[in-house]
C-alpha cells in the first residue's frame, strides 16, 4: 500500500495515489477515486461516485457526496457542505456534477448547492452559500454568496464564455411572417447575460439601427403602424411590455418579459406596444437606417396595401 490510512479509518477503494494521507474515522466508499499527495482529514466521507484530484486537502467533516469533482490543489475547509439532491433548489439549473475547479480553496462552513463550478483559484469564504457558479480568480463570501475581490494577479477575463444549454426555441406566430424567440439566459455571480447571433436564428438579420423606449405611462402605447421593408426585433430589455401584432388577416398578442424573449417583424405587419410597466425597457433592432417613407401609420392604408399584395 502507497498511502497512507489510520487504523481507524475505512478505506474500501483501490484506487488510492501515492504518499495521501487517510486519518482517523474517514470512510471512503469503493467506487471513489482519490489522486496523489492528497490530505482526507478525520470523519470525511467519501461516496461512490467522486473522483478527488492529486494534491488535495479535505478538512475533518466534510462530505464528498455522489457527483462532486474536486481537482487538482484544491481545498476544502472543515465541515463544509456540498449537497447533490435536486430537490435543494438553486437559482441556476442543477448540472450533472459540481465541480471544482483546480487550486479552488473553500472556507469552513460554507455550503456548496448541487451542480454549480467553483472556478480555478476561486476563494469561497468561510459560511458562505454559493448558489451560483463561481467564476475564475473570484473571492466570494456571504449568504447568498457574492463577490467581493479577485485573488492578487487573477481575473476571470480569460475564462471562456459558457456554452449555450440549448439553441435559441423559436416558433412561428400565425400572424404572417412574425417570429417569438426564446433565448437561454446565464446566471451566475456577475448577473445576468443574454445574447442573440445571426447563426442560430436569434438574430435575423444585421442591425444597421436601434432605438430605446423606456418610460412609457401605463396607460399609453407605442408604435401604432408598419413598415414596408424595414425588419424590427423587440426585446423587454428590464420589465415587460406588451405587444400585438396584425397582418390585416390575423391578430396574436405577444407578452415581452425580460431578455430571454425577442419578436421578429417582417415588413408589413402592423406593430402596437402596450401596457407597459413602470420599469420597462423596450430595446428596438431595425434592418435599416431610418427613413420616414418607410412608415404606413394609417391603417387603412395599410389594410389596402396588404390587400394588394394578396
Amino acid at each position: 500500500m502507497s498511502y497512507f490510512k489510520h487504523e481507524l479509518a475505512l478505506v474500501e477503494s483501490a484506487r488510492i495515489g501515492d504518499r495521501t494521507r487517510i486519518e482517523a474515522f474517514a470512510h471512503v466508499m469503493p467506487g471513489a477515486t482519490i489522486g496523489s499527495d492528497c490530505n482526507i482529514g478525520g470523519h470525511v466521507f467519501v461516496e461512490n461516485d467522486v473522483v478527488i484530484g492529486d494534491r488535495v486537502t479535505v478538512k475533518a467533516g466534510v462530505q464528498i457526496w455522489d457527483g462532486i469533482r474536486p481537482e487538482d490543489d484544491v481545498f476544502v475547509g472543515p465541515n463544509a457542505t456540498f449537497t447533490n439532491d435536486p430537490a435543494i433548489r438553486s437559482v441556476q439549473p442543477v448540472r450533472a456534477a459540481t465541480v471544482v475547479r483546480r487550486g479552488a480553496s473553500i472556507g469552513a462552513n460554507a455550503t456548496i448547492l448541487p451542480g454549480h463550478v467553483i472556478g480555478q483559484h476561486a476563494m469561497v469564504g468561510a459560511g458562505a452559500v454559493v448558489l451560483h457558479d463561481v467564476p475564475p480568480y473570484a473571492i466570494v463570501a456571504g449568504n447568498p454568496a457574492h463577490i467581493r475581490g479577485y485573488v492578487e494577479g487573477g481575473s476571470d477575463a480569460t475564462a471562456a464564455p459558457p456554452a449555450p444549454a440549448a439553441a435559441s426555441a423559436t416558433r412561428s406566430s400565425h400572424v404572417r411572417g412574425v417570429k417569438i424567440i426564446d433565448r437561454p439566459l446565464y446566471e451566475d455571480l456577475r448577473g445576468l447575460l443574454a445574447f442573440a447571433q445571426t447563426n442560430d436564428g436569434s438574430l435575423p438579420f444585421a442591425p444597421q439601427r436601434y432605438f430605446v423606449v423606456s418610460g412609457v405611462p401605463s396607460r399609453q402605447y407605442r408604435g401604432e403602424h408598419a413598415h414596408r421593408a424595414l425588419q424590427q426585433l423587440l426585446t423587454c430589455l428590464h420589465g415587460e411590455c406588451m405587444l400585438m401584432v396584425d397582418d390585416g388577416v390575423s391578430r396574436e398578442e405577444i407578452s415581452l418579459q425580460g431578455p430571454g424573449r425577442a419578436v421578429y417583424l417582417p415588413p408589413m405587419v402592423w406593430g402596437v406596444q402596450f401596457n407597459f410597466s413602470p420599469d420597462a425597457v423596450l430595446l428596438v433592432l431595425a434592418s435599416d437606417q431610418y427613413d420616414a417613407a418607410d412608415y404606413i401609420r394609417d391603417y387603412d392604408e395599410f389594410l389596402r396595401l396588404v390587400g394588394e399584395e394578396r
